[in-house]
């Protein structure tokens, strides 16, 4: 089964959580900081059903909140009673003390969580994963029929078939990944590198190891793709290309999981659109057979720097966002890992690239550090301001003035 086999490669497993009738809260403050899309929407409104008897509840959600969320949770009182976090946001906030173990929490008001529901460090339950995600492939099957191409598995099959798409005046610019400078592009490297099965670091180390051949070749691959991207491309996230698609401009995109309930909608695209999106897994690339992707759970966490009265209210609303109710009442909006979520259309590419063994994102401390390199540095390589091997000297020197201020390396 497709849970089973993500389980069993992410550090997280299903939830089962029951809705609180009213909350049970008479005091505390909850101030919710997350990302910005329709899954976590879903889940902030659960939390702000426990609202009044003495209960606030605010929210940021923004696409900003990984750039914000250290400085926010530094302050004492911090800012914010609760982060929602993913595998690659936690570290930052586990590095510096940021967050505070839910044990106690869990063991009061977690009763129908299982243990292997947990986000566990040293020993110590972390956070409380909600959803499952990961990039893969979207695709319009009536352009892709026009064009006269099949469904693509390979990423050199995504780049003929844009060709294709090209050549017969169907679109310019058929083609789209998240590639904003940055975390996104970053990430795209990240995804790309892991089809190689190469290792990021050298084993055991915190020694940076993608000024390689594997790494030559990554950057190659994304300056063919994005080729077939609009110029502008060094400004997509995942809405810039969320609306792209919902106006059909585009045929080919690789784009968030999170994103296929939205793109499946009858809301913000046409029905022509709609009905032709389909969604397969992470292609491979380069003769390899692992997806070029990477796997994720997004959860929620505690801020050690507020008073446990709040520790407890903010903990007790997240459960309520995350219970069965909201679930039913928002099933396609995400592959949630939850009790009473059932799989559907949208979560077929999750499952798809979790099942052909995609890796899970990289959790280790240095892991940030090498990702705001890669994100720093790549993009004059795709402009074509410097070769492939120079741009990743470049990471790799970033990566360890970085590492090295950190202690990461000596």
């Amino acid at each position: 089964m497709y849970f089973k086999r993500f389980a069993m490669a992410g550090t997280m497993a299903l939830m089962s959580t029951t809705a609180y009738a009213g909350c049970g809260l008479t005091s505390g403050s909850v101030r919710i900081l997350s990302n910005d899309f329709p899954a976590v929407h879903a889940v902030a409104e659960g939390a702000e059903a426990c609202a009044g008897d003495g209960v606030t509840v605010s929210k940021n959600q923004t696409a900003e909140h990984k750039d914000i969320q250290v400085a926010a949770l530094t302050s004492n009182p911090a800012q914010y009673t609760t982060a929602v976090v993913a595998n690659s946001s936690i570290v930052p906030l586990l590095s510096d003390g940021l967050i505070r173990p839910l044990d106690d929490l869990v063991a009061k008001h977690g009763q129908s969580l299982n243990k292997n529901q947990l986000v566990t460090i040293d020993g110590k339950v972390m956070a409380i994963a909600f959803m499952a995600n990961a990039q893969h492939l979207f695709y319009r099957s009536d352009i892709l029929e026009k064009a006269g191409v099949d469904v693509p598995t390979t990423y050199e099959d995504v780049i003929a078939a844009s060709k294709a798409i090209r050549a017969a005046g169907i679109m310019e610019y058929p083609f789209a990944l998240n590639t904003k400078s940055g975390w996104n592009l970053a990430e795209e490297f990240v995804n790309m590198y892991m089809g190689t099965g190469a290792p990021i670091f050298k084993a055991g180390t915190a020694e940076p190891s993608v000024n390689n051949e594997h790494g030559v070749a990554t950057l190659n691959m994304l300056k063919e793709l994005v080729a077939y991207s609009n110029p502008d491309y060094l400004t997509y996230d995942s809405n810039a290309t969320q609306a792209l698609w919902e106006s059909g401009e585009l045929a080919i995109a690789t784009m968030w999981g999170s994103r296929g309930g939205a793109m499946l909608d009858d809301e913000g695209s046409s029905a022509e659109v709609v009905s032709a999106t389909m969604l397969s897994g992470a292609p491979t690339w380069g003769g390899g057979s692992v997806p070029a992707s990477t796997l994720w759970w997004d959860g929620f966490t505690i801020a050690q720097n507020i008073s446990d009265e709040d520790a407890e209210a903010t903990f007790v609303a997240m459960m309520n966002g995350i219970s069965t109710d909201m679930v039913k009442a928002n099933n396609d909006k995400a592959v949630w890992l939850i009790n009473g979520y059932v799989p559907g259309k949208a979560a077929e590419g999750i499952a798809q690239t979790a099942n052909a063994g995609a890796v899970p994102y990289p959790m280790t401390p240095f892991m940030g550090a090498m990702h705001t390199a890669l994100g720093a540095e790549i993009s004059d390589f795709l402009q074509g301001k410097e070769s492939a091997e120079q741009a990743l000297m470049d990471v790799e020197a970033a990566y360890t003035t970085a590492a090295k201020e950190q202690g990461f390396l000596k």
